[in-house]
């Protein structure tokens, strides 16, 4: 587990030769610095206030307010008195201690990828300093962690708001599928009938069929002659008979014949004269 970023809490004093040309400014810092040794924060911050007040642009000044500011948790100010100082500061020393603080208060403040880019001004002006370089790494590490987090909340959301959209969906397909049964009920069955009537009308097709062809090959059975001549065979008797018969039909006949002749040929007799 990495440990917390470190913080440089050391108070900065700048040239001393400055003293001669600014005491009364000088004299506010080191009593700031007396009172913030002491932990008295709100007395520390009335000095440094009372120095810039004569220096508005001292950058000791401004780095050990924003020190004391961070110290009572007012981190909106602290960033603001670390910008200041890193802005006015005549050395590489104290911009580099102005980012790595001001990197720090966007660690408290959460805001990783700005501390990120903090910590590396302060290696830009300080390359060779390992707390920095340290706080950098830790900065990097939970902005990477931070979003990958949000990737994987965008992803949830993303299904959330699919799943969501596939039940309304889902939904409405079971309304309208409940509609239509409501609004016809029978017709599941009516289809049903219709379909079994079309079977039937089809099976009493080929019913039909299957009579009208039967007839056809009966019909054609009963038509077809016999290949063999019926014979009856006639006793000699039976045969005499029949001829005795026919002749003597055959004999009636002539003589009705003959009769006929007779009685329509006129008689020739006298002339009527």
């Amino acid at each position: 587990m990495m440990e917390k970023p470190t913080f440089f809490w050391g108070l900065l004093f700048f040239g001393i030769s400055l003293m001669a040309q600014d005491g009364e400014v000088i004299n506010h810092i080191y009593e700031g610095n007396e009172q913030a040794s002491a932990e008295l924060f709100d007395k520390a911050e009335i000095a440094y206030r009372r120095a810039l007040s004569k220096a508005p642009e001292k950058p000791e000044a401004l780095y050990n307010l924003g020190n004391t500011h961070f110290q009572e948790q007012d981190f909106d100010e602290a960033k603001q008195r670390f910008f200041q100082t890193q802005k006015f500061a005549e050395n590489k020393s104290s911009k580099h201690h102005a980012f790595h603080n001001l990197g720090n208060v966007f660690m408290k403040q959460k805001d990783y990828a700005k501390a990120v880019e903090a910590y590396k001004n302060a290696l830009r002006n300080n390359p060779e300093d390992e707390e920095t370089r340290y706080n950098y790494a830790l900065a990097k590490k939970l902005l990477e962690k931070e979003q990958e987090q949000q990737q994987n909340q965008d992803q949830k959301n993303q299904q959330d708001q699919k799943d969501q959209e596939d039940q309304q969906d889902q939904g409405k397909k079971d309304q309208n599928k409940e509609g239509n049964k409501d609004k016809d009920p029978g017709k599941e069955d009516d289809d049903k009938e219709g379909d079994e009537g079309e079977d039937d009308e089809d099976q009493k097709d080929e019913g039909d069929q299957e009579k009208e062809k039967k007839p056809e090959q009966g019909d054609s059975e009963k038509e077809q002659p016999s290949s063999k001549p019926q014979q009856t065979e006639l006793s000699p008797e039976q045969v005499k008979s029949l001829l005795e018969a026919m002749n003597n039909q055959e004999k009636k006949v002539q003589d009705k014949v003959n009769a006929e002749k007779v009685q329509g040929t006129p008689v020739r007799g006298q002339k009527d004269w």
